[in-house]
């Protein structure tokens, strides 16, 4: 007599808590971390409106009884009789210094954060770390006097070299006569300002690379210069524009370093080296106690524009970023 063989029954399948939903919390620590971050989250959108909406009120009180045209006047007298102001030269001071800053910051940023984070022996580049630290910790009062006290008279010979040279190019042909008190050295010191601010975000985005990216690249038999062509360059490039975008927002919004070196005037030169210009930051800094009330709902109209062209800036960025993270090697 034989039996039908019988199947055995299945092992219970092992206990195993069920993932919690995304953003749904299970412990109460987890609840109240939620809550702490959603919360932190929600005032600062509160104070960016409340600053938007206070700088927006004022601003209108000042533009509605202005008799010139608030974008391209050229012009600064909100205390005559009719008030008359606008931001032609303080919008072109402030775009073409932060210009001039980054061309010259970021290359060089991008150079020493290279050397830093692959050439230097290791020696030398923790105290270089450190140098580029303390130097982005400055006040940007100590750059100023700086600038107003060595550059400047330095930049004096620079200028007639380049006036003579290079003339020909319409923007270094210097019309004007006294000390190089124009865009094109706050524009210098700008960049002295940013260049610790890039380097070391840019710095810190190249020693983040996968070290088997560098070591296949290696073995591959790239040089060194092939390695970081091919792979540090590509995986650091959202953090090489966050890093710009970061010091150009110094860039636009810096005040007492701008203020100390340059002789602001409201006629408009298309000559880099003339002395005068003038940057939204530095008007406000300098008009802002003698103006009276009316005066300074005319410079928060000026800050509120400054405040539309920070936002922007920071918008382009991340849309640029945005844009590029499928090619960077952070998803590799």
């Amino acid at each position: 007599m034989t039996t039908a063989p019988t199947a055995s029954a299945p092992p219970p399948a092992p206990l195993t808590p069920e993932p919690a939903a995304k953003g749904k919390a299970t412990r109460p620590g987890d609840k109240i971390f939620i809550g702490m971050s959603r919360g932190s989250g929600i005032f600062l959108l509160v104070v960016m409106a409340a600053i938007a909406a206070f700088l927006t009120y004022r601003a209108y009180i000042a533009i509605s009884q202005n008799e010139a045209n608030f974008l391209t006047a050229f012009e600064w007298n909100p205390q005559g009789d009719p008030p008359r102001f606008g931001i032609a030269i303080l919008a072109y001071g402030t775009v073409v210094s932060s210009i001039i800053a980054m061309v010259i910051a970021v290359p060089i940023s991008v150079g020493i954060a290279l050397f830093v984070s692959h050439y230097a022996p290791r020696r030398l580049a923790g105290p270089l770390g450190y140098v580029i630290d303390l130097l982005a910790a400055v006040p940007s009062i100590v750059y100023g006097l700086w600038g107003a006290l060595v550059l400047v008279p330095y930049l004096d010979g620079m200028n007639m070299w380049l006036d003579q040279y290079f003339g020909w190019t319409y923007l270094f042909d210097k019309s004007g006569s006294g000390p190089a008190r124009n865009l094109f050295t706050v524009g210098i010191l700008l960049a002295v300002m940013i260049l610790p601010v890039i380097t070391n975000v840019t710095r810190e985005v190249f020693l983040q690379v996968p070290k088997m990216h560098e070591e296949a690249a290696l073995a591959l038999g790239a040089t060194r210069w092939e390695v970081i062509r091919m792979s540090v360059l590509p995986f650091g490039r959202s953090g090489i524009i966050s890093a710009s975008m970061l010091g150009l927002g110094r860039a636009l919004g810096e005040t007492m370093a701008v203020a100390t070196v340059l002789s602001p005037n409201f006629l408009f030169s298309g000559h880099l080296l003339d002395p005068g210009g003038g940057t939204f930051a530095q008007n406000i800094a300098a008009k802002f106690n003698e103006a009276n009330e009316f005066g300074r709902d005319a410079l928060i109209a000026s800050g509120l524009v400054l405040f539309v062209m920070t936002l922007l800036v920071n918008g382009a960025a991340r849309l640029i970023i945005a844009r590029r993270k499928e090619y960077s090697g952070a998803n590799a």
